[in-house]
């Protein structure tokens, strides 16, 4: 059962903060296990008189949320306001009351007002705000406290809590082998990666009286989706800017949250348009992206990263062919604001146990600078600056694609995957891997190169097709898991990497 919010009143003074206060509340991971809001704006025409609608549902709401400020509002017959009736109503019944009021100074309200106030300030304590940002760290406070107060909750965040009918026995030690060689390579990490996995997990916090934690499944999971099933992240994509179907290409992927990025990544730089450079200015070739890859991983693992997992909506990315979008189930953190993303801000990670892992793999960092460096990189590749929203519990990244309206001289377009005769074409990914196998490879230091963690998903999605094609053979081929396995070239193989630097 959830408690039933009451959101006053139907003054036009709180219009915009009482809809962001209603998504801030839908979209936080706690919150919205626990409440719901009534709105009077929500409501459909009705042949009945305003008042007796609002004055219902303050009879059937578990808390009442007072909104004060300047104005008092529409007064009735008897010289009364929608506002004070609620409150008086709200008193009558013994419902708990949470007041707001904006502002320090009381001196320019409305006389009603400040006598509403001075009636509530009697009867309970009032919180003060400046503005949304304020607004929602205290309406939180209060929330949670009366969820503490009534017993609701005894347990800490959703990551840190046991995840029900999770064992030891669901956790990859392939996952966590590779995780730790990552973190070693990329920051230098002291635990050795031969450490036992229940070591491992008791080190990160990720078990609770012996049992996974819902953090260590979404990092480490065998299959991570058996137990958080909208953990999954959907990828869209239209040939137009409207969402509409028949979707030319749809793809759910699933796995721990370090597949959850790559695979979404790869999704989206397959299908954006790539230009090639010419070697002017060094011996590398340029290659452009209508998105700059920096820019697309930072925003799919922000979502993934701070997503809210009690939601039962996934993360969803649609690109356009205007734009990118990316709409993660959740909310800013109280104290943040949309403007704040624009300059370098706190860090303040939605689920901190997963975010430790992932800045130690360096799938983010935790100074509070990606957003930041998201509107640098679209500066200097003379994009449009990032656009975020929150839109109904939901918060959605808008990455507008550069416009090639016109090809600099010397400058070619191609497909962002590589044509090998009629059938098969290959990801950037799998380039890299060809390149890399020009001398013998393992199978952990490819993964590597191409900053993958599942092993078998690795194989399927990069491996086997272009062993396939006959472009990669392995030194053991009639032992394809030995752990000697190793990787190299075919002749067809050195002869496509051969026309490929060709073209660049």
């Amino acid at each position: 059962m959830k408690f039933i919010i009451f959101i006053s009143s139907v003054q036009k003074e709180f219009k915009n903060e009482r809809a962001a206060l209603k998504n801030y509340i839908y979209g936080d991971a706690l919150l919205s296990k626990f409440f719901e809001v009534f709105l009077f704006e929500d409501l459909p025409a009705l042949d009945r008189q305003a008042d007796e609608v609002y004055l219902e549902e303050v009879r059937g709401c578990n808390i009442y949320l007072g909104l004060f400020g300047e104005q008092y509002g529409v007064e009735d017959r008897e010289g009364m306001s929608p506002t004070h009736k609620e409150f008086l109503l709200a008193t009558q019944l013994g419902k708990p009351r949470f007041i707001f009021v904006k502002g320090e100074n009381d001196s320019t309200r409305h006389p009603k007002m400040t006598a509403l106030l001075k009636l509530a300030g009697e009867q309970l304590i009032r919180r003060r705000f400046s503005d949304q940002s304020e607004l929602h760290s205290a309406v939180y406070a209060s929330l949670v406290h009366h969820l503490f107060g009534s017993g609701q909750i005894l347990t800490g965040p959703f990551d840190a809590t046991i995840c029900r009918n999770a064992q030891i026995d669901d956790i990859s030690e392939d996952k966590i082998r590779w995780f730790l060689t990552r973190a070693k390579n990329a920051r230098d990490y002291a635990l050795a990666e031969t450490t036992p996995v229940v070591d491992v997990l008791t080190h990160f916090n990720l078990l609770e009286q012996g049992k996974p934690n819902h953090a260590a499944i979404l990092l480490f999971g065998l299959k991570s989706q058996r137990f958080l099933i909208t953990s999954e992240v959907k990828c869209l994509h239209f040939h137009g800017t409207q969402k509409l179907k028949p979707i030319p290409s749809y793809q759910i992927y699933k796995g721990t949250v370090f597949d959850l990025v790559d695979q979404a990544t790869d999704f989206v730089m397959s299908k954006l348009n790539r230009s090639v450079g010419t070697r002017a200015l060094g011996p590398q070739a340029p290659v452009e992206y209508d998105i700059p890859q920096e820019v697309v991983a930072e925003g799919i693992v922000n979502a993934v990263a701070h997503r809210n997992y009690t939601s039962n909506a996934s993360v969803e990315i649609m690109l356009f062919s205007d734009r990118l979008e990316i709409w993660n189930p959740g909310t800013l953190p109280p104290s943040l604001t949309i403007e704040s993303l624009k300059k370098i801000h706190s860090s303040q990670p939605a689920n901190p146990l997963i975010a430790e892992p992932l800045f130690l793999a360096k799938y983010i960092e935790k100074v509070g600078t990606g957003t930041v460096d998201m509107y640098d990189q679209c500066r200097k590749a003379g994009m449009k600056p990032p656009e975020f929203r929150l839109d109904n519990g939901f918060f959605i990244l808008t990455i507008w694609r550069k416009k090639t309206s016109k090809k600099p001289a010397g400058v070619k377009s191609a497909p962002s995957r590589h044509q090998v005769g009629t059938k098969l074409a290959l990801s950037e990914h799998q380039v890299e891997i060809l390149k890399k196998c020009s001398a013998e490879a393992g199978i952990t230091e490819l993964m590597q190169v191409v900053g993958r963690s599942d092993r078998t998903k690795f194989r399927n999605q990069i491996l086997t097709p272009i062993i396939k094609a006959d472009l990669l053979e392995m030194t053991i081929p009639d032992k394809p898991q030995s752990s000697k396995q190793r990787y190299r070239l075919t002749k067809k193989g050195a002869d496509y990497i051969k026309k490929h630097s060709a073209k660049e």
